[in-house]
């Protein structure tokens, strides 16, 4: 594999909003951060600190920008850019529900009633990723979006459906070109290579 082609990306979900916390359906609804996601930001700056990068974008959504710009600040470094395909996916009725038979009547395969699908999420989702690398080609970029949207992109390239991604912890993958993406870290912990396959 060429170096130069190889673009790598730390794929970091927003801090805590008040909605994780009480377990509601975020989806695209713009909830922002709290005290507890805001301190997650200023911490995750410590592992990202090993690495030199070329651009940080994130999501539009104040939970995502507000990360990035505390991560961005602790790197002394600036944000890109907002890209809007980076948004959580749309949850459509079912945005601010918590687990319960209201949320299980709007279950449908592959997702809600209303709402953007797996399929359509992760879709979306990888093309902004491969976007970026095409953009960024053999560069680093540190991305902060969201746990659906990223749980979904990166199941699709890893080929296995992934848990929930944890707020704010380093997930680090890698795309070439030519033979696609190898996910390195996943919820902050290292994979083996028996894992990705």
């Amino acid at each position: 594999m060429e170096a130069m082609t190889l673009t790598t990306f730390a794929l970091i979900r927003h801090g805590q909003t008040d909605w994780n916390a009480q377990r509601r359906l975020q989806g695209s609804t713009d909830i922002p951060l709290n005290d507890v996601g805001r301190a997650q930001a200023r911490d995750a700056v410590a592992v990202l600190s090993g690495y030199e990068w070329d651009a940080i974008v994130s999501s539009p959504l104040s939970r995502a920008a507000e990360t990035a710009d505390l991560i961005a600040a602790g790197l002394g470094l600036n944000v890109a850019r907002r890209v809007p395909e980076l948004t959580e996916r749309y949850y459509g009725p079912a945005e601010g529900l918590q687990d319960g038979p209201e949320l299980d009547a709007l279950r449908i395969p592959g997702g809600f009633r209303g709402a953007e699908s797996d399929d359509a999420a992760a879709g979306r989702g990888v093309a902004a990723l491969e976007a970026l690398a095409e953009e960024y080609r053999g560069g680093r970029v540190l991305v902060v979006a969201h746990g659906s949207l990223l749980r979904v992109s990166l199941s699709r390239v890893a080929g296995r459906t992934l848990p929930g991604i944890e707020n704010a912890v380093l997930n680090l993958a890698h795309h070439h070109p030519a033979d696609g993406w190898n996910l390195e870290f996943f919820n902050g912990e290292r994979l083996t290579a028996d894992v990705i396959a």
